[in-house]
């Protein structure tokens, strides 16, 4: 089963266990034999949870959802399932074995589609850098070359489908912590619409959003069709889709406009030629697909004030959220001990106490900033086009933060998200798809944005892309 399953995506082996060609626990022990023997180059997965597993697949209770018996991993970061182990790449909690309490809304609608959880996939602590190196677990290293980041916050779940571990995996984007996984390891990273998929109901919901990492379109149609949905109570919603999510794989998006964004935004000072040359490859690609492709984009992407006048959010933020999820877990309140001196850097003095006037007058030039830019779909244009990332994946060493130095930290992070936060802002979908490989063999990806509530759109055009220019049977140096 195992040289059956491994080159499968998610919707092929849901498949198998829908015609009886395999079991649910067949496709488990098949992905807990991959784990076993690739995860120790990889450390992709910290916590396994093997032994539930199998009862899960074996069980008649098992969900009879979309994706009844597929192999899954989940992020150990914004999400729950009961009584799972959830650490958050802190030591702290680590220490403490801190277990969830409950499923949250996600973590039980990834069991009703019949998904079985196999572990917890490593991310840096609290998700707030772009590589996967917490110190209470080690680095994640990238299958494509090992001495390199995967990327993050979702650089474990993203190594791991990489690597064939499993075919998708739970992943969430604050600031391009699925697209820039995805790009790092060559494959698919869908952010959907902000209140699409229900996230908790907490100071990040209005930038974070959850889906997966996975090696097909079809499989980000399947997962986003499994879990998509209203929540009573939810801070953010989004409209429901005329139609199946999975019904847009293949259907005709018809000629688009596409504006193409190959320069410099943001605190990135420079794109790297690779980077360029994937973009602009991919607007060859569309060109050749029927689609006018044309250097242009929202002017607001290039306002060179928006860092400044933002900053009062994220400090303000970080600071109150890292306190109230100490609270909730630990029982009290971060203290320098528990959390590594990055995260501390950012709670203490370093950056000036924020007002709640400061805060909510960011917020508000925010939201100004967010109507120019959306402004842009509404008028000439249907999809932009862009780099995922300013560059290829850097190697871990370069990803270390200066022992005496962390806050350096911040300006590798503003670079790496040049492409991506700013639509975790405006909360329109994004997808980052594997187009591109260096003459070295490592992936680059390109970002596609379309207006808020068309991942209808985005889905189409992906998979033309994909047939136009597969990567299917593109594989990195550690693999099943």
């Amino acid at each position: 089963m195992d040289s059956a399953s491994h080159d499968l995506d998610a919707c092929a082996q849901a498949a198998l266990v829908q015609r009886g060609e395999a079991s649910p626990r067949e496709l488990v022990e098949a992905a807990i034999a991959r784990i076993e023997k690739l995860n120790p180059g990889l450390n992709a997965v910290i916590t396994t949870l093997f032994e539930e597993a199998r009862e899960a697949a074996a069980s008649p209770d098992l969900p009879d959802g979309p994706l009844r018996g597929v192999p899954f991993l989940l992020k150990d970061l914004g999400i729950e399932q009961a009584e799972q182990p959830c650490y958050q790449g802190n030591r702290a909690l680590r220490d403490a074995g801190f277990r969830s309490r409950r499923d949250s809304a996600l973590g039980a609608r990834f069991r009703a589609a019949g998904l079985v959880t196999l572990g917890k996939t490593n991310t840096p602590e609290f998700g707030w850098t772009c590589t996967t190196q917490p110190l209470a677990f080690g680095a994640t290293h990238n299958p494509w070359d090992l001495e390199r980041t995967p990327g993050g916050s979702s650089g474990g779940s993203a190594a791991a489908v990489a690597a064939g571990l499993v075919p998708l995996a739970h992943a969430n984007d604050g600031g391009g912590s699925i697209r820039i996984p995805a790009s790092y390891c060559g494959l698919v990273g869908l952010k959907p619409t902000r209140g699409r998929v229900p996230v908790p109901a907490r100071l990040d919901a209005r930038i974070v959003s959850d889906l997966v990492v996975c090696r097909s379109v079809r499989d980000a149609a399947a997962a986003l069709e499994a879990v998509h949905g209203n929540e009573p109570g939810a801070p953010y919603l989004a409209l429901p889709p005329e139609r199946s999510y999975c019904a847009e794989v293949g259907a005709e998006p018809g000629r688009l406009r596409i504006g193409l964004l190959t320069h410099p935004i943001g605190m990135l000072d420079a794109i790297h030629p690779e980077c360029v040359a994937a973009s602009e490859g991919a607007a060859r690609a569309l060109e050749s697909l029927g689609h006018t492709v044309e250097p242009a984009w929202p002017d607001a992407l290039l306002d060179a004030e928006r860092g400044e006048r933002t900053m009062p959010i994220a400090i303000g933020e970080l600071r109150a959220g890292l306190a109230i999820h100490g609270n909730d877990t630990l029982g009290r309140p971060f203290a320098e001990p528990d959390v590594e001196p990055f995260t501390w850097a950012i709670r203490a003095p370093a950056y000036p106490t924020v007002t709640a006037e400061e805060y909510l007058e960011a917020l508000e030039w925010e939201q100004a900033w967010v109507a120019r830019v959306v402004r842009w779909w509404r008028q000439d244009h249907d999809l932009l086009l862009t780099p995922t990332v300013g560059a290829p994946p850097p190697t871990l060493r370069e990803m270390e933060p200066p022992p005496d130095e962390p806050l350096a930290t911040v300006l590798r992070v503003a670079r790496q998200v040049a492409f991506t936060q700013p639509f975790n802002l405006t909360g329109q979908p994004a997808i980052s798809l594997p187009l591109h490989w260096t003459a070295t063999g490592l992936p680059i990806g390109v970002q596609l944005v379309a207006d808020i509530g068309r991942e209808d759109l985005l889905l189409r055009v992906a998979a033309q892309l994909e047939r136009a220019q597969p990567w299917a049977d593109r594989r990195p140096l550690l693999h099943a």
